[in-house]
């Protein structure tokens, strides 16, 4: 983390896309509100600085504009669409509405190539293009580095004070090279080593926590999955005994979790580990709730009494560790300030009392689930661990439509074991992002032993996906589908309807609610 690359985000949908990128390099990246005030930027002390794109018009009336001062900072600065059009419309280029515009692919040819920004890049190649608005004309310094049949002016750069900006997104899988043109940016332009791993992070990591927790102690909400589970390790060899692991079995989860916990953390990495059964606490503040937002808001509610009221007996522990991720606080909060919506409260984040007494350690909340993997591999966790499926930590509670009870919950544990059963089987677990069953608030007429049943439907989900920010649904052989259908309605008594969800994120969630 020593050398940082930030992103200020001016609204783009692909920002976070952007800051990935970087990281894929091995450079940390670190994203800004564009109205992040200058001396908070400088204090990161950026090798370099990237404008995103933005659905706002440079000369429109409220458009994003950062502090004067970064136009002219002596960092290098890399523009990209509405970031590219910013520089030119305050450097004294001219920017104006297109008559034709240009979204989708697009051939790119590069007039420059000697430029550091395209060393290495063939000539012609295919690139992502999302803008009404183009380049007349450039600032004075700057040459034209690339065009495209639409866009005169598709890349510029001014060499003498590190300036460069591009049109098209090449943070975007669909442009060719896209990765590598990023990295002639963050090597050649911005003189970063790509010396950003796993390893890296954990010793960086390692050392704010001690600085942050000092000499107290610092109870952590382990829920089994791989993201407490990495922070559990991470913060176990940064504090040794100072970490008070506590698991709650809150009726919420999959089958047998429980005890697998208990066997693997109190077990295999001999941690201080306390088991809390608050079924009915949770089940009971549940009850006739059918709002998904409203049963975040409560499962959170309850996870925080339930460890204050734990916490107290260990004596003062004044912190509170999660495994919170980026996507989790992109999701629920504008987190670094910046034009991005609410997607839905996770339970660790949104759902969070405003009156809490713990301070918060979440030595994860800047990685992605890929990431967050990598360094659990780093630790040496083993991978029956790092490897699973995420769980979502309102648990079953937003798998299951309308009323949470605890008869539904059993009901939905059954068939959740089968989905997974057979997906391990038949060896496409570590080949989806994640695969369940949902229970819905419906029931349909059914035949069985020749006699009519009217009971519960269930939806199988399945998606691939590369951090969880989108993902698409997963293409299961028909046979697999037919096998964890029928197993459901033989085994799982009160089933008699099992559909499978084909839609992606977005437009819908991964998990239904």
């Amino acid at each position: 983390m020593e050398q940082t690359i930030v992103v200020l985000d001016f609204g783009s949908q692909y920002t976070q896309l952007i800051a990935r990128r970087v990281r894929e390099n091995k450079v940390f990246s670190r994203v800004y509100p564009f109205s992040a005030p200058f001396e908070k930027v400088m204090a990161e002390k950026p090798k370099g600085i990237i404008f995103s794109g933005s659905p706002a018009n440079v000369y429109g009336k409220g458009a994003p504009i950062p502090d004067r001062r970064f136009f002219h900072c002596g960092i290098p600065l890399l523009g990209i669409c509405y970031g590219m059009q910013l520089l030119s419309h305050k450097l004294g280029g001219r920017v104006h509405k297109s008559r034709k515009r240009e979204y989708g692919f697009s051939k790119l040819h590069i007039s420059r190539r000697e430029s550091p920004l395209f060393r290495g890049i063939p000539r012609t190649l295919t690139c992502w293009m999302s803008h009404g608005d183009k380049l007349d004309k450039i600032p004075e310094g700057f040459e034209r580095l690339a065009y495209t049949e639409n866009a005169p002016f598709a890349a510029m750069g001014d060499a003498q004070r590190k300036i460069y900006a591009i049109q098209f997104h090449a943070e975007v899988a669909h442009t060719e090279q896209g990765s590598k043109i990023l990295r002639n940016f963050l090597v050649s332009v911005c003189g970063c080593r790509p010396c950003w791993t796993p390893k890296s992070f954990i010793k960086e990591s390692i050392r704010k926590i001690r600085e942050r927790v000092g000499h107290d102690r610092v109870v952590l909400g382990l829920s089994g999955g791989v993201d407490s589970s990495v922070a559990a390790v991470l913060l176990h060899k940064a504090l040794g005994k100072k970490l008070n692991c506590i698991f709650v079995d809150n009726g919420l989860l999959r089958y047998k979790e429980a005890d697998k916990v208990e066997k693997t953390f109190r077990g295999h990495f001999k941690m201080n580990l306390k088991v809390v059964n608050a079924e009915k606490i949770f089940l009971d503040r549940l009850k006739k709730v059918i709002d998904p937002e409203k049963k975040r808001k409560i499962i959170g509610r309850a996870f925080i009494d339930v460890f204050q009221k734990e916490a107290h007996r260990l004596g003062k522990v004044p912190f509170l560790a999660q495994g919170t991720l980026y996507p989790d606080v992109i999701e629920s909060v504008s987190y670094f300030g910046g034009p991005t919506s609410v997607i839905k409260s996770h339970h660790n984040v949104g759902g969070l009392p405003k009156n809490m007494k713990f301070k918060l350690v979440e030595p994860l909340k800047e990685l992605f689930k890929d990431e967050v993997r990598a360094v659990g591999y780093a630790l040496g966790i083993d991978k029956d661990i790092v490897g699973r499926q995420p769980f979502p930590g309102p648990g079953l509670a937003v798998r299951i439509l309308g009323e949470v009870r605890k008869d539904r919950c059993d009901l939905l544990r059954k068939a959740d074991r089968i989905v997974i059963d057979e997906i391990k089987k038949a060896g496409f677990y570590d080949k989806v992002w994640q695969s369940f069953a949902v229970l819905l608030p419906i029931q349909s007429v059914g035949v069985m032993g020749d006699e009519r049943t009217y009971e519960n439907v269930v939806a199988l989900r399945a998606v691939t996906s590369q951090d969880g920010m989108t993902a698409d649904w997963a293409k299961l052989p028909p046979e697999l589908l037919g096998r964890i259908s029928n197993r459901i309605i033989n085994e799982v008594r009160g089933i008699n309807r099992v559909c499978y969800d084909i839609s992606s994120k977005p437009p819908a969630t991964i998990e239904w609610e």
